[in-house]
């Protein structure tokens, strides 16, 4: 197997993938803050994972992996040296000094990119038929960022897996609360698709060693697929367990999101998958709800998106507003997402406000 060279943009999540990639063998190199820079090149990434039949969590130290993943700085690196670039910061950080500059030489460069946002690139909506991706701008925190990418050089994951960096621990630590795969969608090119062939095959035989003697398999694999609808299973998740666990009085946890009111989070995680295969997907590509709901029991901690919102921040992922904005164009309407979208949309104004 031919090692590749990856460039992950974003520590935080892009840690999770970043190990597993170096655990087959691959060379990673993660874009993020100084902090974490330092952390990663010194110590290492540290990942803890779930493993089922096993009561303590498995630590794996990317030091000890047969590839290589380090850091840097996003002025310090070259898209040209990378044969796939993974974009793995929120969307709106896209947007932030340095980072901007970076995505540009990306898209000069034309490295293939795959992005494990939750918030599709813009970029990537070019490759859904019928949608006309000027139309989403909006959803945006800053739509001019991804004019450079080309959509046929993109291609999406649904990051079904859940993680956070545990508080009390280091920045180049990050652990696993739901170790599901990232499923991606292939590229438009056979070339580019068949890499993600290979390392999705080289993730899927790596056996770790937790010193006991018998190597056991990893959760959190990478699967190909050839729909460009697979990864929008990802949108109804997120309208219905992450955008619902904002509230007018606060958040709440996922799991109370979505099983405080279940019959509420069915009709509106199944209204969002129906506008997917509106736009062309099968119901097969679609998870069932009874699923997530098994998964979301799991989930006691709010969203990401809800902790930001009211930690103060400016912007956040879109997904509310862009499944909003697609269902209209569809002649289709949720009292439950107008809601969601009309709540988040205050707070936006009011932390902006609070910090001019």
């Amino acid at each position: 197997m031919k090692p590749y060279r990856i460039l992950i943009m974003g520590a935080s999540y892009g840690s999770l993938l970043g190990t597993k990639l170096a655990l087959a063998g691959h060379s990673v190199n993660l874009v993020c803050l100084p902090a974490e820079v330092e952390a990663i090149n010194r110590d290492g990434a540290r990942l803890r994972m779930p493993i089922r039949g096993r009561e303590a969590l498995v630590e794996i130290d990317s030091r000890n992996a047969p590839g290589r993943l380090t850091a840097a700085a996003p002025d310090l690196v070259r898209p040209i040296d990378y044969d796939l670039v993974v974009l793995a910061m929120q969307e709106p950080q896209y947007r932030s000094s340095g980072v901007r500059e970076l995505l540009a030489r990306v898209g000069e460069a034309r490295v293939p990119c795959m992005s494990i946002m939750n918030m599709p690139p813009l970029t990537y909506l070019k490759r859904i038929p019928g949608l006309d991706a000027q139309a989403y701008r909006d959803a945006y925190a800053d739509p001019t960022v991804w004019d450079g990418l080309d959509a046929k050089l993109m291609t999406l994951c649904s990051p079904d897996a859940q993680a956070f960096r545990p508080p009390d621990a280091p920045v180049n630590v990050l652990q696993v609360r739901l170790p599901t795969n990232f499923k991606a969608a292939r590229f438009e090119s056979d070339e580019h698709t068949a890499m993600l062939h290979e390392l999705a095959d080289s993730v899927e035989k790596i056996r770790f060693d937790t010193g006991s003697g018998e190597p056991i398999d990893l959760p959190v694999k990478l699967k190909v697929h050839e729909s460009v609808f697979v990864p929008l299973a990802k949108w109804s998740m997120l309208v219905a367990g992450n955008y619902r666990c904002i509230t007018k009085d606060g958040m709440r946890p996922i799991k109370e999101a979505v099983h405080s009111d279940p019959a509420a989070a069915r009709a509106v995680y199944e209204w969002v998958a129906d506008v997917c295969m509106t736009l062309g997907a099968d119901p097969g590509e679609m998870v069932p709800f009874e699923k997530y709901a098994q998964a979301a029991e799991g989930l006691v901690t709010p969203s990401s998106a809800a902790r930001a919102l009211f930690g103060g921040a400016r912007d956040i992922e879109r997904v509310d507003r862009l499944v909003q904005d697609i269902a209209l164009m569809q002649g289709k309407r949720s009292p439950e997402l107008d809601e969601i979208v009309t709540l988040i949309d205050a707070r936006l104004v009011a932390n902006r406000r609070a910090q001019p």
